[in-house]
């Protein structure tokens, strides 16, 4: 019966979360292979990515959930400006920035306590 439960349980998720976002990819996918690198349609496309992740950042750095809404804004704010500066210093690296502002949160994480 438990076994059941699960199982019907684990096609839901597939069925609910997985299917309808994996969908979406594989037609992005398609889609991209049509688009010019330097055309005005790749630009806008880049343009409406990073807006979306500049917002989710910002919504993480400000209006934090969980975990994250113990750690002060000091110190999410000197997270984001350490992954920016490596960011920049080493060739415009995303592993770099991303690395320093974890290097930053998780070492500022610790240093005030925070459990």
């Amino acid at each position: 019966m438990i076994y059941d439960n699960a199982l019907v349980a684990a096609l839901i998720v597939i069925v609910v979360g997985f299917l309808p976002t994996e969908i979406w990819r594989w037609l992005a996918v398609v889609a991209g292979r049509r688009v010019e690198a330097g055309s005005e349609l790749f630009h806008w496309i880049k343009a409406v990515a990073t807006a979306l992740l500049a917002a989710v950042v910002g919504r993480l750095v400000f209006m934090p959930t969980g975990a994250l809404a113990e750690v002060p804004l000091s110190l999410r704010l000197a997270s984001v400006g350490a992954g920016v500066l490596a960011f920049l210093l080493i060739r415009r690296s995303v592993l770099a920035g991303v690395l320093a502002a974890q290097v930053v949160l998780l070492g500022g994480i610790w240093w005030l306590g925070i459990h």
